[in-house]
């Protein structure tokens, strides 16, 4: 799967906010923020694994509906991936 520049923003901007959550963390910021930011990180992962396996999904889905196989399988190990995720 080719990931496009969307993805990897959102990889990157991910990257500065655990930076940013490492910083805090150095500067015996209140934990209450410490979490809040956590929490948003956390969020923000998901939302990316989300992305991911739909846009793979859409790309395995329409290849092999050109191939005239079953779509069945993928949507179940897509579905699959996104619990194992949690």
């Amino acid at each position: 799967m080719d990931y496009d520049e969307k993805i990897k923003n959102r990889i990157k901007r991910i990257e500065g906010q655990l930076r940013g959550i490492l910083r805090m963390m150095e500067e015996n910021k209140d934990c209450k923020d410490v979490i809040t930011q956590l929490s948003a990180a956390r969020t923000a992962i998901d939302r990316t694994i989300g992305v991911v396996v739909s846009s793979n999904l859409v790309a395995c889905v329409r290849n092999a509906d050109e191939k005239g196989e079953s779509t069945e399988e993928l949507v179940k190990e897509a579905v699959e991936l996104l619990v194992k995720s949690r």
